[in-house]
């Protein structure tokens, strides 16, 4: 279903030629290469994709992805493949910093969303939105954006069932996508199912750039409350979610953040003593 298109009058200044894409260098976390990457970076790669005519999706990590990744072959197939895999919590910058890295912050999928939005406002970039929980919350989703980021190209929408698309079904999404002619496409539609769908459907689509952002749909169409920003950075945005969405984020927490702890010492551990040994 595409979703109305909103006219701007304000003419869109045109920007300076993107660069080619440049991939950064990654920090091994528990087998996920996770980009040394900030805001900008990270937008720069999306733009640059897009004016060099290239193809690839972004994957927005949290420590219950590098988990679960352990479990799941197609999961941990499509995160490999990605062509940038961030880090979306605050734990995993840590994690990283603590192997060597040198970030001062992570890259979090709805502001990412946001921020790019604010960019292609300016840009005339062509955006398609997937996911979200019912084809209503997508549209407030639209107009939240339009009404945030005036000039900003929202050129459709579909909001999925939850069950696997049919066939026939999954065509008709991509002869959509590919008339509405989009650079990017952001998905919202949950890990891991967003990674897997990003893997399969990438060779279909035309978009540049495929984003999973997960509850950023949530979070910018005003359904689900974000974290205050200082439990963000105490690395306590899970508790916050886990409060307001208690049935069906707390088996996930109870059970791959302990998990993560444990797998990640004894990374570090490693890391130390292999840093020690090299230094006699």
């Amino acid at each position: 279903m595409t979703l109305p298109l909103t006219v701007s009058s304000r003419s869109p200044t045109p920007p300076e030629p993107a660069p080619a894409p440049i991939v950064p260098d990654a920090v091994n976390v528990l087998g996920v290469p996770l980009a040394l990457t900030d805001y900008d970076a990270t937008m720069a790669w999306m733009d640059g994709t897009i004016a060099h005519d290239q193809k690839g999706y972004i994957c927005v990590a949290a420590t219950h992805t590098i988990m679960v990744c352990y479990e799941d072959p197609e999961l941990r197939d499509a995160v490999l493949n990605s062509s940038i895999t961030v880090p979306d919590g605050q734990p995993l910058v840590w994690a990283m910093n603590a192997l060597g890295g040198d970030l001062d912050d992570r890259v979090y999928g709805p502001e990412l969303m946001a921020r790019y939005c604010e960019r292609a406002a300016d840009a005339g970039t062509r955006m398609y939105l997937y996911g979200g929980r019912n084809q209503g919350a997508l549209v407030q989703l639209a107009l939240n954006l339009r009404r945030r980021f005036p000039g900003v190209k929202i050129v459709g929408g579909y909001s999925p069932p939850f069950r696997d698309l049919a066939p026939d079904e999954e065509d008709a999404i991509v002869d959509e996508m590919n008339r509405s002619k989009a650079d990017v496409v952001w998905v919202g539609v949950g890990a891991p199912k967003q990674e897997k769908w990003m893997a399969a459907m990438r060779d279909r689509l035309d978009a540049s750039v495929l984003v999973g952002v997960g509850a950023a749909f949530d979070f910018h169409a005003g359904l689900v409350p974000q974290a205050p920003e200082w439990m963000q950075a105490a690395g306590l945005e899970w508790l916050f979610r886990m409060a307001h969405e208690p049935r069906r984020l707390a088996p996930r927490y109870v059970r791959y953040n302990p998990r993560f702890i444990r797998c990640f010492a004894r990374q570090y551990a490693r890391h130390r003593l292999l840093g020690n040994t090299s230094e006699r």
